[in-house]
């Protein structure tokens, strides 16, 4: 009878063991503890923190950049512009100078879109008259795409992304860039054929292994387009921006600086051949932020509204990301 108490004991003994090692209230508290503090070891992890996920109550791994504050960028006219745009319904639209991203009024998109092409100039010249401006300042119509930046269902591959990312040996801060403004609502193809979470063009997926073609396209799927991407980050968009930089006679830069990433970013999506043609059109002579303001304000042939727009969305994101990862923090205080 001893003995039969004794394996009882043993049996309870081990469920509770198993069922605490599984404990979802215990596992939360282990991952929330990183919420508070960047992430140790590898040099790729250093800046990686944790991002409470309302759906699942875990917290995911998140980039948190310093930089975005220390250099002022949440201050500059273009950026808080694109956060405006991030949040804003696309029945509505905003009057802005295209050069400083001025803001001048809100007005209805439908209202707009009904107006005829000479209907839109006269409105276009009283702006202008209203506000001092020359007749080759050019005013933009730019409707909300808050339908777009979804930034709950993009927050769900950042954890998935990032990993990916690490185990490729890639700076993981270019998977957070990328899906924040490529494609964070739901998967579709862009106006120039590229698919899939980090918008890949067919013939660059099929370079890094990727199966495209009329039966299956291999984009749809996270983790091999996550491969094709930092692969092509690693060995191509980084690279050449070196080269770039070689060219114009521009050393001693981090490749972690913001900028660099930044004008990396630029390669990866307008090519680095179209990125390099603009810098040689103002041919900085050092690098640095202004080097990516150069960059805002050159267009080329081939480098032209969105390949500009492309930093400064990105920058836009990440801060609207980071916004909503304070709300999250404070609603649990």
């Amino acid at each position: 009878m001893r003995f039969l108490s004794f394996i009882v004991i043993f049996v309870l003994a081990l469920v509770q063991v198993s069922f605490f090692r599984n404990d979802p209230t215990k596992s939360l508290s282990k991952k929330t503890e990183k919420e508070n503090a960047p992430y140790s070891g590898e040099p790729l992890c250093r800046n990686v923190v944790g991002l409470p996920n309302q759906k699942t109550s875990f917290c995911e791994d998140y980039i948190f950049d310093q930089t975005l504050y220390d250099l002022r960028l949440d201050t500059l006219k273009q950026v808080q512009f694109w956060r405006d745009v991030m949040n804003l319904q696309e029945d509505s639209s905003l009057v802005n100078l295209a050069a400083s991203r001025r803001v001048f009024e809100r007005i209805s998109t439908a209202a707009w879109n009904k107006k005829s092409d000479s209907l839109k100039a006269v409105y276009r010249d009283s702006i202008r008259g209203l506000n001092c401006l020359d007749t080759t300042k050019k005013i933009l119509i730019t409707s909300g795409k808050k339908f777009f930046y979804d930034f709950d269902k993009a927050s769900e591959n950042l954890h998935n992304g990032i990993n990916c990312f690490i185990s490729n040996g890639v700076d993981p801060w270019y998977a957070q860039a990328i899906l924040l403004i490529e494609s964070p609502n739901k998967l579709q193809k862009s106006n120039v054929g590229a698919y899939g979470p980090f918008q890949l063009m067919k013939d660059v997926a099929r370079m890094y292994g990727l199966k495209v073609n009329k039966q299956i396209d291999e984009r749809a799927n996270f983790e091999r387009s996550a491969y094709a991407a930092s692969s092509l980050i690693k060995k191509i968009c980084i690279p050449y921006t070196k080269k770039m930089l070689d060219s114009l006679k521009i050393a001693n830069y981090n490749e972690h600086d913001l900028w660099f990433r930044l004008l990396v970013m630029h390669s990866y999506h307008a090519g680095a051949y179209n990125v390099q043609k603009a810098l040689f059109a103002f041919n900085p002579c050092e690098g640095g932020m202004e080097l990516v303001y150069g960059l805002w304000r050159t267009q080329t042939k081939r480098f032209k509204s969105a390949s500009q727009n492309y930093s400064q969305l990105i920058l836009a994101a990440m801060l609207e990301m980071d916004a909503r990862r304070s709300e999250l923090k404070l609603a649990k205080l």
